[in-house]
């Protein structure tokens, strides 16, 4: 059971990319379908233009994750690499939030018209957000390592029941670095 792991993970990405692809055409001809036969007469040049601005993304990121994420095998169907795990936190959490919400805002336009494209704005807006409370949590977390910090600075609240007691006794007392 040589490479296991890989073997799983090779598994699980192909399973992720293949119902990626398959939801995504399945929206692509939704929304053909729908605004050629159901909606043809509020369907113009423009809404094709929007669709194919606005879809870019998600076919970015599709292209994306097909390159990373697709396992590659041997000529004799060994296992050379599994991919990058397409369930990672981070930027490809980010990418996955995004490509839902394409997918989403395409739907919408489907059904709603060209307007629900303005749903669109959520994701630029998401991405500050994201910025922002991220480097709040950075500069909250690096706040002691300004170095101005000495043992006559630091209230008795931040010693521990340990350090309280011994300096009570009279015994070692604590230095700070």
């Amino acid at each position: 059971m040589a490479q296991k792991a890989a073997k799983q993970q090779a598994a699980r990405n192909t399973a992720i990319l293949k119902r990626t692809h398959l939801i995504s055409l399945a929206i692509a001809i939704f929304f053909a379908l729908l605004r050629l036969l159901v909606f043809r007469a509020s369907c113009t040049r423009a809404t094709y233009l929007l669709y194919a601005c606005f879809s870019a993304p998600a076919f970015f990121i599709e292209f994306w994750f097909e390159r990373i994420g697709r396992p590659v095998t041997a000529p004799n169907g060994e296992l050379k690499k599994s991919g990058e795990d397409l369930e990672a936190k981070g930027l490809t959490d980010f990418m996955w939030d995004v490509l839902y919400w394409t997918w989403g805002c395409t739907v919408a336009a489907t059904i709603l018209g060209d307007k629900a494209w303005w749903g669109y704005v959520v994701v630029p807006v998401y991405s500050v957000w994201l910025a922002w409370t991220t480097f709040g949590g950075m500069r909250k977390g690096m706040a002691g390592m300004s170095g101005g910090d000495s043992a006559a600075d630091t209230p008795s609240g931040a010693m521990s029941n340990r350090q309280k007691k011994q300096e009570k006794r009279g015994g070692q007392k604590m230095q700070y670095r």
